[in-house]
């Protein structure tokens, strides 16, 4: 009897665990870190948006950043003044490590002048990039 207990309580534990991790996946939020960073065209690889920029930090085996990918560029193609960058997570550890980027995709939001204003760990929603770029303006 004592072993059932356990089990269920395990598979209770997991199912919270599933549901708040699928909650928070993709959802485009501030954090407190990304504060005061700013990203340039060096660092890049290309030049911002006029009125932001959606830089999505990709790899290789990644599925999510191939639809992130799709979004980004829909996004991109219907607001004016806007550009995404994609970036390879492998080839520049550098960069990822110094804006604490912990899997793909990941998506940062940057403003005009290239400060971080909003990032999105998993596939972002369409809505939730567009309104995440009425802030960056």
């Amino acid at each position: 009897m004592t072993g059932l207990m356990v089990c269920v309580a395990v598979l209770a534990v997991a199912s919270v665990y599933g549901m708040l991790h699928r909650r928070r996946s993709g959802r485009v939020r501030v954090r407190g870190r990304d504060d005061g960073k700013r990203l340039g065209a060096s660092e890049l690889g290309g030049e911002l948006g006029e009125r932001a920029t959606l830089v999505q930090f990709s790899s290789a085996f990644c599925a999510p950043c191939r639809a992130t990918r799709r979004v980004l560029g829909e996004v991109a193609g219907m607001v004016p003044g806007v550009r995404h960058i994609e970036i390879d997570a492998e080839e520049h550890l550098d960069l990822v490590r110094q804006l604490d980027i912990l899997k793909t995709p990941t998506v940062l939001v940057l403003d005009a002048e290239g400060a971080v204003v909003r990032r999105a760990t998993g596939q972002p929603r369409k809505a939730d990039v567009i309104a995440a770029l009425g802030e960056a303006v």
